[in-house]
């Protein structure tokens, strides 16, 4: 078995992306939502870059747009854009399973936080919905999962469950609800920790910003913007 693709899900603030290391061991093309681009262009004014810093996505190999279809093997891997907890956000549909990245959750858990530059509430509740339209049988596969004192850690669910019991978006809540329930809870959440160093390396596809004269790279720390 060879690894030919590392998919990346959007570009994470909570930790730095292992994919330059997986790509050097495994000679395998990065590739994520060509949204991205969005996501750059943000965050260049946010950390000043100029223009100096690309925001074309050229620092991935491949850029995925909505609808495109990948063949993996046997495999076909469906791109499914899902934003609103960033503009890049994607799902990778392959069989019955959906790799939903950060945009769904474990039913208890519920949705993504909307509060990073180009997120948006009412758009992740259509990206949500986009998802649960796959058929109920479709199992769903979260990025994160914190426990509770009721079950231990989980990562899968179906459509079928967050249908009949997500807490932000199953059936019967409306957009409306959504973007209330999320926009009142976000404007309560303390910024990612990992934010600041995590987007600088991931937005550049998990590699260093380029080094100075003296050989040293260095990550900007903005006191004000966000």
């Amino acid at each position: 078995m060879s690894v030919s693709l590392i998919l990346e899900i959007h570009a994470h603030a909570d930790h730095l992306s292992a994919a330059p290391h997986l790509r050097k061991s495994l000679s395998a093309t990065v590739s994520i939502g060509s949204h991205i681009t969005d996501v750059q262009g943000a965050f260049r004014d946010i950390f000043n870059l100029g223009a100096s810093f690309p925001v074309d996505g050229r620092q991935f190999d491949r850029l995925l747009a909505y609808g495109e279809t990948l063949g993996v093997g046997d495999l076909s891997v469906s791109c499914m854009h899902t934003p609103g907890h960033t503009p890049a956000c994607m799902t990778y549909v392959i069989g019955d399973a959906a790799f939903s990245g950060d945009t769904m959750f474990i039913p208890d858990y519920g949705a993504a936080r909307c509060d990073s530059p180009g997120g948006d509430a009412a758009t992740l509740y259509r990206s949500m919905r986009r998802i649960l339209d796959l058929p109920p049988e479709t199992r769903i596969f979260v990025c994160h999962d914190y426990g509770s004192d009721d079950r231990p850690y989980a990562w899968e669910s179906t459509v079928a469950e967050e249908k009949d019991s997500n807490k932000h978006v199953k059936d019967g809540v409306s957009e409306q609800e959504l973007v209330h329930m999320r926009e009142e809870r976000d404007a309560t959440l303390f910024m990612p920790v990992l934010i600041l160093p995590s987007i600088q390396i991931n937005m550049r596809a998990g590699q260093f910003p380029k080094a100075k004269n003296n050989g040293v790279s260095y990550l900007k720390l903005p006191l004000n913007a966000l």
